[in-house]
């Protein structure tokens, strides 16, 4: 199940004991709701070893600009409070996939 990221939540995820994976999205963006479904399968796949976050970056700007997030869709991987990996961009579930499993 994916959650909504707000700045409110963002620390206590960041820092928990399973890996993060925020979705910086729009909901504008094209490419950004190509990927939703398939966002939404992982988190429903990895429930259990990964948090799976979504962040609407007209929501939480704050966010978005402490990561220097530019271009949408863009997806951080978070371990242990620091980031580990990023993705930036459309892709297949394949792809998406062999970048979490990367991120266990």
């Amino acid at each position: 199940m994916e959650v909504v990221i707000t700045k409110e939540n963002f620390e206590t995820l960041k820092n928990g004991s399973l890996p993060l994976v925020v979705d910086f999205w729009a909901e504008w963006c094209g490419p950004c709701k190509m990927i939703a479904p398939v966002i939404s399968q992982l988190a429903e796949e990895y429930d259990g070893k990964i948090v799976v976050g979504k962040c609407n970056v007209e929501d939480s700007e704050d966010l978005a600009a402490e990561f220097g997030i530019r271009n949408i869709p863009t997806l951080l991987f978070f371990k242990n409070g620091q980031i580990v990996d990023k993705f930036v961009g459309a892709a297949n579930k394949a792809k998406l996939q062999e970048k979490f499993d990367a991120n266990l």
